[in-house]
């Protein structure tokens, strides 16, 4: 064999064995793991499909949700014959029903306060009408709404007069709402007394003793009385039940 034969034949087997050998890249391919493929990875931070839906459901749910309604009624006062203050109340409900200005007619309200005064030495809590004569009403005031709530049999007509009633202010109706409140928690004398009435004294360690009025403070219920003892006038502080006029 000369040399030119020896070449081609060191040359074909040079290009056979490139052919045989595996290619080796810069990254090392599935075999290297193991053998085992891994699943493609989302993206870093991307929001899940369910997680988006669920958001824009959130979205629309605050968008849809309704604002604070402001209400439209306001409180006024009617006058009626006195002692028929609760058949007036019942009226009205029967005829806003009848008459279909239900939803136009809010509460309504007869003020009463719980008071106490002794019978037979005992107290007695009874209710009594703060205003006699009047009841409130809470109403979205039009014409045709006034003309129905006073037509109502035993109503005389709407404090303020006229067509267009003034209605009460909220300071107004948080007073008398208050007034009924602290009356409930702690009911009031029904007695009332003023300066100089003469008393006699029915409970208490001066019991039986006479004296007149000096002070008044009708908020605590309490009277400032002077009584006289061993010859000299000596103011006594009472509560409204523990004297009676005579």
């Amino acid at each position: 064999m000369d040399s030119e034969e020896m070449e081609r034949d060191e040359e074909t087997g040079a290009a056979e064995n490139s052919e045989e050998s595996p290619q080796v890249s810069g990254e090392a391919g599935p075999e290297a793991n193991g053998g085992a493929l891994e699943e493609p990875v989302a993206g870093a931070g991307a929001p899940e499909p369910e997680e988006v839906a669920m958001e824009a459901v959130a979205d629309a749910g605050e968008e849809a949700a309704p604002g604070p309604v402001e209400s439209t009624k306001k409180w006024y006062i009617i006058h009626t014959y006195s002692g028929f203050e609760n058949k007036v109340q019942e009226s009205l409900r029967t005829r806003a029903e009848a008459f279909g200005f239900a939803d136009k007619i809010g509460q309504i309200l007869i003020p009463t306060e719980e008071v106490v005064e002794l019978r037979n030495g005992k107290k007695v809590t009874s209710k009594r009408l703060v205003y006699p004569g009047y009841v409130m009403v809470e109403m979205e005031m039009n014409d045709a709404l006034w003309h129905e709530v006073k037509n109502t049999p035993r109503v005389t007509g709407f404090v303020g007069g006229g067509n267009s009633p003034v209605p009460l202010s909220p300071d107004e109706v948080n007073s008398i709402l208050n007034r009924q409140a602290s009356a409930a928690e702690r009911p009031r004398p029904k007695m009332t007394f003023e300066k100089n009435d003469s008393v006699r004294i029915v409970d208490g360690p001066f019991a039986n003793f006479s004296g007149k009025v000096d002070e008044v403070n009708p908020e605590r219920g309490t009277l400032r009385v002077m009584v006289t003892i061993f010859g000299r006038a000596t103011p006594v502080e009472l509560e409204f039940l523990q004297v009676e006029k005579v």
